[in-house]
């Protein structure tokens, strides 16, 4: 389950949708072709997200189409093909938190908070301590584009908390806060329980890379041979050179057994999240 038009959930599920045409557990986990598809994936839904998501209100989103299984197979065969698709024009920053909680009778939130810029709009509401966004930056000034700045309308946001469900059941509850990093780090965390077998909290801790417009961040555990690989096939790779320039996310999850109804929580040792249960 992810968030609706105007967030951009539908990306982590087209993402989804693209891979599930690839053997990723025989191509083995962050190799250089596993990130090459990670990458061109990434890039084909993230271009339908700067293309069509907005307040779905005012704007014909063809949310059935993009999730359909016939176009991402398509999308797929562009990349099997070794096409490469051109880098998101956009590039988002932000500053959020990411919480999920489960109670003896199973009941579960997911629950992603953020104010997008270093406090929000800068404007204090009296007496309570709290700043209101400014996620109204990310309307587009395009007056053609579906998300045009607009009275009454929502602007297009990228909070996405996530949450799988298995017959009808909660299963996982988890989110990745991270701005423009939260679709490429709930699919590299659902692809690292769903195909590899990762518990909940070797999910998180696994290396991640990021893909951004003007190249890859690839954390230090990912070995210099993949970098070489990558390299030579003309990806550009960026180094960490200050701070939160290159960020991976924040993970954090629960997963409830099926059969047992144990919880299970994980949490990313890159935040300064935790894991709790009483």
């Amino acid at each position: 389950m992810e968030i609706p038009p105007n967030g951009q959930g539908l990306v982590v599920l087209q993402m989804l949708n693209i891979l599930e045409n690839f053997d990723l557990k025989a191509i083995g986990h962050n190799s250089a072709e596993y990130i090459r598809l990670f990458v061109e994936a990434k890039k084909l839904a993230y271009a339908d997200r700067d293309r069509y998501i907005a307040d779905s209100d005012f704007a014909d989103i063809p949310v059935d189409h993009l999730l359909s299984k016939e176009y991402a197979k398509e999308l797929a065969e562009s990349i099997r093909s070794g096409r490469k698709a051109g880098p998101s024009s956009l590039e988002l920053g932000g500053d959020t938190v990411y919480l999920t909680v489960v109670d003896k009778e199973g009941n579960v939130a997911s629950v992603t908070n953020s104010i997008f810029s270093l406090f929000g709009s800068g404007v204090l509401i009296p007496e309570t301590g709290i700043f209101m966004h400014n996620r109204g930056s990310l309307f587009s000034l395009d007056r053609n584009h579906p998300n045009a700045l607009h009275p009454g309308k929502r602007p297009f946001h990228t909070i996405i908390p996530g949450m799988v469900l298995k017959d009808r059941k909660p299963l996982i509850s988890f989110g990745v806060m991270g701005a423009d990093m939260q679709p490429q780090g709930q699919v590299q965390t659902l692809v690292n329980m769903i195909d590899f077998g990762m518990n909940i909290q070797a999910a998180g801790d696994a290396p991640r890379f990021r893909h951004y417009p003007h190249g890859i961040f690839l954390e230090s555990e990912i070995g210099e041979e993949i970098r070489r690989e990558l390299a030579a096939q003309g990806y550009t790779l960026l180094e960490q050179s200050d701070g939160d320039d290159f960020v991976v996310g924040g993970y954090q999850g629960i997963y409830i057994d099926p059969e047992t109804g144990l919880f299970q929580g994980g949490s990313d040792p890159r935040k300064d999240g935790c894991a709790i249960g009483f």
